[in-house]
């Protein structure tokens, strides 16, 4: 049960740094940052083969998604085979694959705008994580901010919505797919 729970981690923290290389070209992110060069040098041994393979869609780099995808898409199978001993692949593990990376960018999200309003409290923009977390949270916050109404009392509550936002489709997708999302 252990060594589940630590390959599980493993692989959705790499799939993490994936969408995170991804997300942070899409919001141009500086990548002199130190905290963008820690995920550039995570990710780089696995992406750096296959960009001759998956080519830049612009500016955006398309191999960070597919092996995020492709990481999500063998997770079940090999956690199955981990606690059954049975090895068992089926068409439906794309479908799964997924829904797995999509629980985990929601994830991701929900970790990104809650250390962003963590760190808002103590710090003052000045540290190189406080500039990505803004820039990559801002995607989604500030349209929420936009529909709102002004700030009340200099408090932002755009950061609470879209937690609300994730945690309903979290509670939606455990719904509608109740055994495969826990396993996810």
């Amino acid at each position: 049960m252990l060594i589940m729970f630590v390959i599980k981690t493993l692989i959705n923290i790499y799939i993490m740094m994936m969408l995170l290389r991804f997300w942070m070209q899409l919001t141009y992110c500086d990548f002199y940052n130190p905290f963008s060069q820690l995920i550039s040098k995570f990710t780089q041994p696995v992406i750096g083969s296959l960009h001759r393979i998956f080519p830049f869609l612009g500016k955006l780099d398309s191999a960070s998604l597919i092996v995020a995808f492709i990481l999500a898409m063998i997770k079940l199978p090999l956690l199955t085979l981990i606690d059954m001993h049975v090895f068992i692949y089926h068409n439906i593990y794309f479908l799964v694959g997924l829904l797995a990376l999509l629980k985990i960018a929601g994830e991701l999200v929900f970790w990104i705008v809650f250390i962003r309003t963590l760190l808002s409290w103590i710090s003052y923009k000045y540290s190189p994580m406080d500039v990505i977390l803004y820039k990559l949270s801002e995607l989604l916050m500030h349209p929420i901010r936009s529909f709102l109404l002004p700030a009340i009392s200099g408090i932002d509550f755009s950061a609470m919505i879209v937690l609300v936002i994730l945690y309903f489709l979290n509670y939606l997708s455990a719904e509608l797919f109740p055994e495969l999302w826990y396993r996810l």
